[in-house]
């Protein structure tokens, strides 16, 4: 690793681990009064903001990216009103820090409490949206985390402007300012800096596309909280409500085509396909979505030939896969075989199937009757998510305030020892 990035490194890494440890004990009214401020600022600069993204969209479209890439790099008002909507919405929930989850007394006098505390410092790494330099500043700050954030070379300026709210808003509150750091550089360099820095940093987010995510969990020392893919499913099960699914189907693909939570495969059990025939693809195509089918599906006029990598790709984009299977059980091998452990819905009004798809599939976020771009943890009222986790080990779905602290044990005695 090239030694300038190392220094640069080391020194974000100690301010961040001095900030981190008086954020430790802040009061809940200060970080409260950190984000409201910062909510403000990002307000008060729009017009600042919404010109540093426009210089970012110009970067993004001659660096070629995708409509859905460009999509989510965009700001205009609307966006920026949700950014501070967001900022907002984790000033006012419930401090995690300190919270007791469970407590108990022990036969030799023992009195012990489990009590949440934060992990520390946070490195976040992420492309395109720069939403996500305040939702990830947001969060990190409210659960009494520093956080040292790596915006994508596309929203650079974007995430500058919004990252200096931030510091307005801690510096108002009182706070350090090192509470809430973004990387000065477009250089890769520092993303590797990033993944070794097991010093100063206690775990990594990535958020972003494939490769990126691929690349943190394959390199880095720190411990990850990632996805890799959102192969989201949605079941059509042969006791759906007809006019319930054919609602949901299009949500769940079309409303943004970008995000992870957007539906990359629908399942139709043959039930379903014998009652209704092919209503969901056909309002599929109706609204401009390539349809990729196989099996009966592809006498639905308009439809084509799906390949065997069509099934468990993320598109990202307006296409499908499409296939008939029978039954819960057909839609949960498929699954098994070919998602990544994010979200998937089933639609039904059978209590029992449902049960059965909830008790034998072990994806983060399982839905019934429900789009799968809920999958978001404003919509969980998290207030904002830092992002999915399809892991196993300390954090899994949207991760909000609360997961991002750990919990240390409090054991109070009288004089107590052991005989």
């Amino acid at each position: 690793m090239d030694g300038n990035f190392a220094d640069m490194m080391a020194g974000i890494g100690a301010a961040a681990r001095a900030a981190a440890a008086e954020l430790a004990y802040a009061s809940a009214e200060r970080k409260h009064a950190a984000l409201i401020g910062a909510a403000q600022y990002v307000w008060e600069r729009r017009d600042e903001i919404i010109a540093a993204n426009a210089k970012d969209m110009a970067f993004g479209v001659a660096k070629g990216l995708s409509p859905a890439m460009l999509d989510r790099l965009k700001l205009d008002e609307g966006r920026i009103r949700g950014i501070v909507d967001g900022l907002r919405a984790v000033a006012e929930q419930k401090d995690p820090v300190g919270e007791v989850i469970a407590e108990w007394d022990r036969p030799t006098g023992l009195h012990i409490q489990r009590v949440r505390t934060p992990l520390g410092v946070v490195g976040v790494i992420y492309e395109s949206r720069p939403n996500v330099t305040a939702d990830a500043g947001a969060l990190c700050l409210k659960a009494g985390n520093a956080v040292i954030l790596r915006g994508g070379s596309e929203s650079f300026h974007s995430s500058t402007v919004i990252h200096a709210c931030m510091v307005q808003g801690l510096r108002a509150a009182g706070l350090p300012e090192a509470a809430v750091q973004l990387v000065p550089t477009r250089d890769r360099g520092m993303v590797e800096a990033m993944l070794r820095a097991v010093e100063w940093i206690d775990v990594i987010v990535p958020r972003g596309g494939k490769g990126l995510v691929g690349l943190v969990q394959r390199e880095a020392r720190v411990p990850v909280f990632a996805h890799l893919e959102g192969i989201c499913h949605i079941y059509a099960d042969g006791d759906a409500d007809l006019e319930k699914a054919r609602r949901v189907v299009i949500n769940a693909k079309t409303r943004r085509t970008g995000i992870c939570g957007a539906a990359e495969c629908l399942l139709i059990d043959r039930r379903f396909w014998e009652t209704h025939g092919g209503v969901l693809v056909t309002d599929l195509l109706e609204r401009g979505v390539e349809v990729r089918a196989e099996g009966d599906l592809l006498t639905v006029p308009g439809t084509v030939a799906a390949e065997e990598g069509d099934f468990g790709c993320e598109f990202l984009d307006m296409i499908i896969a499409a296939k008939i299977v029978d039954g819960v059980d057909g839609a949960i091998a498929h699954i098994r075989r070919y998602g990544s452990q994010h979200t998937e819905s089933i639609l039904t009004e059978n209590d029992a199937t449902a049960a059965r798809f909830f008790q034998r599939l072990d994806s983060a976020i399982l839905m019934r009757n429900a789009s799968t771009q809920f999958a978001d943890g404003g919509e969980f009222g998290m207030g904002a998510e830092i992002g999915i986790a399809t892991g196993k080990l300390h954090a899994r779905g949207p991760v909000g305030a609360e997961q991002l602290t750990s919990f240390k044990y409090l054991v109070t005695g009288d004089g107590t020892i052991r005989s």
